[in-house]
């Protein structure tokens, strides 16, 4: 019997734009598209999970608006178990999203608001909530300090904890300890590691670099070559998994992070939860938008049946 998810993050609603190229500064260009829907990594991750049959809660801050009130439905039609502080001082958080028309790939700027203001002693009101998850995940898009107390108090009930460093930010070393998991993109990894990863080989050293800091594993998303997992006792590259074309890329990494978590909460063994995982990225990136484009689990079944 798979067990629950807990995930602690941040919800912003997603003001995505595409054109061709960004606008340098004083500089204004016509877009070619413009889309608002649900995002930010944490819950992006809750709903790909949901959206996936898994049992999940996700933990965050809210403000009092329609944004917020995009967030419950969004959690509503995905199955995710909200555990909402509701923060009427604040703003529910937003995030500018510009995609490259011909390429999707993106550059995003997130202003969390009250999620920002998530503290130790709101994960403290959650303690049990925690405590009673199989898996826990969390990102650098709160407070640090708050990731750090979830850590302390997932690792301390034996539960499995991912840490998705994104954004890369510079990390008390006590964190990795706590991690049985780390999971960086490239970019992540070199800002993390100093090490730049144009290689697999490169990605290997970086690896060791995450486990000499007291991680358990890592795990590198390395685009479309796959994601590399490293634990000291293996070290294996999984390979993408192609679905179709790629419309957009912004969805991925949350795809890939809540696919992880959804196949070692079933039980899996850590090397075919990546593939798991790699099979709903791969879909993700056929669709445009973050939230929206979650596959279901009959899908990602179907896709890992071909390969």
């Amino acid at each position: 019997m798979a067990k629950p998810i807990v995930i602690l993050g941040v919800f912003v609603a997603d003001t995505a734009y595409r054109a061709q190229r960004q606008p340098r500064i004083g500089e204004t260009l016509l877009g070619n598209g413009f889309k608002l829907g649900p995002g930010g990594k944490g819950s992006n991750q809750a709903v790909a999970a949901g959206r996936l049959g898994a049992d999940v809660s996700f933990v965050t801050r809210l403000g009092c608006d329609p944004f917020a009130e995009m967030a419950l439905a969004t959690w509503k039609e995905a199955g995710v178990k909200p555990a909402v502080i509701e923060t009427p001082e604040s703003y529910t958080g937003a995030a500018y999203i510009f995609i490259e028309e011909g390429t999707g790939n993106n550059a995003i700027i997130v202003s969390p608001g009250a999620a920002m203001l998530i503290s130790p002693a709101d994960i403290d009101r959650h303690a049990g909530l925690i405590r009673s998850a199989g898996v826990f995940v969390t990102q650098l898009e709160q407070p640090v300090d708050a990731a750090i107390r979830a850590l302390e108090i997932a690792r301390g009930a034996g539960v499995t904890t991912i840490l998705n460093p994104a954004p890369a930010a510079s990390l008390p070393e006590r964190i990795f300890a706590l991690c049985d998991y780390v999971t960086p993109n490239e970019t992540e990894t070199e800002e993390m590691t100093g090490i730049k990863v144009e290689s697999v080989e490169d990605a290997r050293r970086a690896a060791e670099a995450f486990l000499a800091k007291g991680a358990g594993a890592a795990l590198i998303t390395l685009g479309e070559r796959g994601a590399l997992l490293h634990d000291g006792r293996r070290s294996e590259l999984v390979s993408a998994v192609t679905a179709g074309p790629v419309v957009e890329t912004t969805g991925a990494g949350d795809a890939f992070n809540g696919g992880f978590a959804v196949g070692l909460s079933r039980g899996l063994d850590p090397l075919d939860a990546v593939r798991f995982a790699c099979a709903v990225a791969g879909i993700s990136v056929t669709r445009p938008g973050t939230a929206p484009s979650m596959p279901s689990l009959a899908e990602v079944e179907a896709l890992l049946a071909r390969f």
